[in-house]
């Protein structure tokens, strides 16, 4: 390894690293069996409720990863002002996200329910699944104050280091989401148990019902870990005014807005890309949304690990130790480009059985398990600039991952599949190289970025220290 890297291992960083890491892997890891769960139970009913719900799902992306943004403004402001000391700092700013939790869940609520008529008709939905794809997404959208603590509170627990919360809360919501799933979705029906049978009844909502058991999920989610932060012994709001204070809120949005700028640029470029996939037709469609689904159980190392870089690296930063910093460096690129290989190993030999597991349509599957296979090569890279943006959200710096990933996303994506598919009559193979190719220039430019040292506070960059 370089000096910038670091000149050796640090195992007992690594323990600390998976101590924080892993609630939220199995979080992650949770969330995407859900997914996986409603994608093989809307599945059974057939080709077209899988693309009506499928056909929105960037949608969901662009206004969830828009949230997170916001979060990750008070994880920079109190992962460092804890690792400095400053827990008072880091009491007010948990306030201050509850007051951005109000106005956030508000705003939201009004923006999607009332464009949900005619988002399918913006995405290209085929006519005939359009009104089933408004009732889902109507439905899903109804508790968005409680999705909004859901995200935001989550982050703040895990600023304060504390990603069990969070992820016991995630298990619940998705245990209630999936007994939900099996009583509104199917018809009353008769299974066999130890071969026995047993009725279970069922409201036979289909897409709808799939849509009702999230949203009840998300909303007792949500009241959860609301609780829970007013009950956390270090960074409870409670006793604090949640009216908005300058001092606290012009440092987190100054890493939240070009964190937000970010997020919904590229959500946008996804419901871009997704609205071109959606023009080729019902199949297409299906497939790219269950490649989807089977390739985000495989993220899920990348997203740990990233949530862990900026939590540590912001106390790092906070306590002014450069050494650790360099350290995570090595400790995190290592273990999540081992983690990453050994995933996409396994979603390049499995990617049959999955993808065959979300559809019964064999043209959905052969497509699905094609791309699936692509992307299975480019994990690894995929991983590492996840790991480096994590760390650049603990150290506050937002802009550099903002240019990075708009480039990226509209300079690569979606021109490339904008020529694909419009100009040149290509189909989904030629979307998801586009992808791929994406995901090749984060890697050079985030690796880049942090080998020049440019994005750590002045007074830690090697050439200001004796």
């Amino acid at each position: 390894m370089s000096n910038r890297l670091g000149s050796k291992f640090n195992f007992a960083l690594l323990g600390t690293v998976a101590a924080l890491a892993w609630p939220t892997m199995l979080e992650q890891l949770m969330q995407t069996a859900v997914q996986y769960i409603d994608t093989a139970m809307v599945g059974s009913i057939g080709t077209e409720a899988t693309a009506a719900v499928g056909s929105t799902a960037t949608i969901n992306w662009l206004v969830g990863s828009t949230l997170s943004a916001f979060g990750v403004g008070f994880l920079a402001y109190i992962s460092q002002a804890r690792g400095a000391g400053r827990h008072e700092n880091a009491r007010a700013a948990s306030a201050q996200s509850v007051f951005a939790v109000l106005v956030l869940g508000a705003l939201f609520t009004a923006l999607a329910l009332s464009l949900a008529s005619v988002i399918p008709v913006w995405m290209q939905v085929d006519k005939p699944i359009r009104g089933l794809a408004a009732t889902y997404f109507f439905i899903l959208y109804l508790p968005m104050l409680p999705r909004t603590a859901t995200i935001i509170f989550g982050t703040v627990l895990r600023a304060a280091g504390d990603t069990k919360t969070p992820m016991l809360v995630g298990l619940g919501v998705n245990l209630i989401n999936v007994a939900l799933n099996f009583l509104l979705i199917y018809e009353p029906r008769t299974v066999i148990v130890f071969g026995r049978e047993v009725y279970l009844w069922g409201a036979g909502l289909g897409v709808a019902g799939a849509a009702a058991a999230s949203a009840i999920s998300i909303a007792i989610g949500g009241a959860v870990i609301t609780a829970a932060l007013f009950r956390h012994r270090e960074i409870s709001p409670k006793g604090i005014s949640i009216l908005p204070d300058r001092s606290v809120l012009a440092p987190c949005m100054r890493v939240a807005i070009p964190n937000m700028l970010q997020r919904f640029g590229t959500s946008l470029g996804y419901v871009a890309f997704a609205a071109m996939i959606n023009s080729l037709g019902t199949v297409s469609t299906a497939a790219h949304t269950v490649a989807n689904t089977v390739e985000s159980a495989f993220y899920v190392p990348g997203y740990g690990m990233m949530a862990a870089a900026a939590t540590l690296t912001g106390n790092a930063i906070g306590a002014g130790d450069r050494r650790r910093i360099r350290d995570l460096a090595v400790v995190m690129n290592t273990a999540e480009a081992l983690l990453m290989v050994i995933s996409g190993g396994l979603l390049f030999a499995f990617a049959p059985k999955m993808a065959g597991v979300f559809s019964r349509d064999a043209a959905v599957i052969a497509l699905g398990i094609t791309v699936l296979r692509m992307v299975a090569c480019s994990e690894p890279i995929y991983g590492v600039s996840l790991v480096i943006e994590g760390m650049m959200q603990g150290a506050g710096k937002t802009v550099a991952p903002f240019i990075f990933n708009m480039t990226g996303m509209w300079g690569v994506r979606i021109l490339g599949t904008f020529i694909c598919i419009k100009l040149l009559g290509m189909g989904l193979i030629s979307a998801w190289a586009c992808m791929i190719g994406h995901n090749i220039l984060l890697f050079v430019l985030f690796g880049v970025y942090y080998l020049r040292g440019r994005w750590m506070p002045p007074s830690m960059r090697e050439e200001n220290i004796a």
